[in-house]
């Protein structure tokens, strides 16, 4: 096993065990991502040191923890999502780095997507559903930070996906794209 695949294994052990508690429990645990965030800097900076030209290294670790955490943060801070998806997206980008974690990013959210729209339909809310999405375009265009007080990961009626899931199934398929290379 070569040092690339370690930090692909890290990244694969800490989404699914990401991904099985989220849709056990609806919520990411602290200790899993906070201590992903740690072993992902730690391990890329002892075995690339800061800087390595193949992506890889300390300096790199950092930006895509930077990175994952810098774009879902309006998410969170409108209250579309979790800060435990939130932080997870943080270690994905320290153990990967930058590059291989908008991979992630992409086929997280293609994911997240799907399952939303299969369960809109197995609901039978897509009514619903197309007028809270037109209130939260609206926030997002107008900068808002609130979108409205219905439509937040705090109203129990809302019908969520364990993003955890949806990260732990793009992290699986971008390890299985990278090996067919």
């Amino acid at each position: 096993m070569n040092s690339y695949q370690v930090m692909w294994i890290a990244a694969l052990a800490l989404t699914l065990l990401a991904g099985w508690t989220d849709l056990r429990t609806r919520k990411i645990p602290n200790w899993l991502t906070v201590s992903g965030l740690l072993l992902g800097v730690a391990v890329n900076f002892v075995l690339w040191g800061w800087r390595n030209t193949n992506w890889h290294g300390g300096k790199a670790s950092l930006e895509g923890a930077a990175l994952g955490l810098a774009v879902f943060l309006p998410f969170v801070l409108l209250r579309a999502l979790g800060a435990g998806d939130w932080k997870l997206m943080g270690a994905v980008g320290a153990m990967l780095g930058p590059v291989l974690l908008l991979f992630v990013i992409f086929g997280s959210v293609l994911v997240a997507g799907i399952m939303s729209i299969v369960e809109v339909v197995r609901s039978r809310r897509i009514k619903e559903t197309a007028k809270n999405l037109v209130v939260l375009v609206h926030g997002f265009m107008t900068f808002g930070v609130r979108s409205g007080p219905n439509i937040t990961i705090d109203n129990p009626g809302l019908m969520k996906v364990p993003f955890g899931v949806a990260v732990a199934i793009a992290t699986v398929t971008c390890y299985c794209a990278a090996l067919w290379r």
